[in-house]
């Protein structure tokens, strides 16, 4: 793949994309399967302030875009697994840079907010 700035009509076709891995519960719901699978209300308990209906959602929209394979056991009650697909695991790393790049620049980021803030 070749890096290269892109057209209006290629940045219209992946802005929903990039909203969706941008997206804050994506992001903890990715980091969290990367470790190993999940079932609901155990990812439900790892990630923290995540509603039961804002998981359902991330989840389905994961699982649509192939990020997330969801497995259902046949026990009673049914138990479903959610893991991270190959595709999920490559969106891990950039997240993992990304999450390093902020850390590493938090001391910067708040030196320049607090200028911003006092007026210069």
């Amino acid at each position: 793949m070749t890096l290269h700035s892109p057209g209006r009509r290629e940045c219209q076709t992946i802005t929903g994309i990039l909203a969706r891995v941008g997206d804050k519960w994506t992001v903890l719901v990715v980091m969290t399967l990367r470790e190993r699978p999940h079932r609901f209300n155990e990812l439900k308990r790892a990630v923290e302030g995540i509603s039961q209906q804002m998981l359902t959602r991330t989840v389905k929209a994961l699982e649509r875009d192939g990020l997330v394979a969801r497995t259902v056991h046949p026990t009673v009650p049914p138990q479903v697994e959610y893991r991270l697909t190959d595709l999920g695991h490559s969106l891990s790393e950039p997240v993992l840079q990304l999450g390093a790049w902020a850390a590493g620049n938090l001391a910067a980021i708040y030196a320049n907010r607090d200028r911003y803030d006092r007026g210069g």
